[in-house]
This record gives structure tokens, C-alpha cells and sequence, in this order.
């Protein structure tokens, strides 16, 4: 079955770094275009940083730029994000996306808090 499986995520200080990855399985993932969503408590989920294939521009959401990289491997089916200089409005429970058309996968979310 589809499954997308987060990790990387925990407690990490303000300005450091934590670098996320998203295993995909069960479908096509080369096909697929893929994202990060967050979402923090009491706010919308909104999306962080697209990806279409390696190599590919990505698309950041404007408080992540030059912060926050998106990349895939589709060797190894699973999409990453780094993110570095971290800041305490990051915090959020992040979440894995794949899209093809019509068809939207969700992964189940890792928590990322950012706190001294």
C-alpha cells in the first residue's frame, strides 16, 4: 500500500539545523511532484517547498528562502528537506506530499519545535 514515512524531526535550538526525509513507497514516486506542508498549533497547514524532479527549481515559502532546501533522490524514492538557521516560528508538526493529477498522498507528520 502507499505509504510516506517521515523522520528527522525533534527539539533543536534556535539557528541550528535539522534535516528531514520523507521515504515514499507503493506508487509511482518519479512521477509525482513533491512537497513539505507544515502546520503549527491553531494555524492553517501552508506549504513550505515543491519539488518536480531532481534538479528541478523548487518553490520556497518566502520565510524559508535561503534557509530551507528541498531535494530527491528517486533512487532511493524519499524527498528531503534541510533546514538551517532555524527559528522558534518554524515550529510546526511537518508533513510529506506527493501529487500526480488528481491523486494526493499525505504522510503522517514529524513535530519540529525550535526552543532554547
Amino acid at each position: 500500500q502507499v505509504q510516506l514515512v517521515e523522520s528527522g524531526g525533534g527539539l533543536v535550538q534556535p539557528g541550528g539545523s535539522l534535516r528531514l526525509s520523507c521515504a515514499a513507497s507503493g506508487f509511482t514516486f518519479s512521477s509525482y511532484v513533491m512537497s513539505w506542508y507544515r502546520q503549527a498549533p491553531g494555524k492553517e497547514r501552508e506549504l513550505v517547498a515543491t519539488i518536480a524532479n531532481p534538479g528541478d527549481s523548487a518553490n520556497y515559502l518566502d520565510s524559508v528562502k535561503g534557509r530551507f532546501t528541498i531535494s530527491r533522490d528517486n533512487a532511493k524514492n524519499t524527498v528531503y528537506l534541510q533546514m538551517n538557521s532555524l527559528k522558534p516560528e518554524d515550529t510546526a508538526v511537518y508533513y510529506c506530499n506527493a501529487v500526480h493529477y488528481r491523486t494526493r498522498y499525505w504522510g503522517q507528520g514529524t513535530q519540529v519545535t525550535v526552543s532554547s
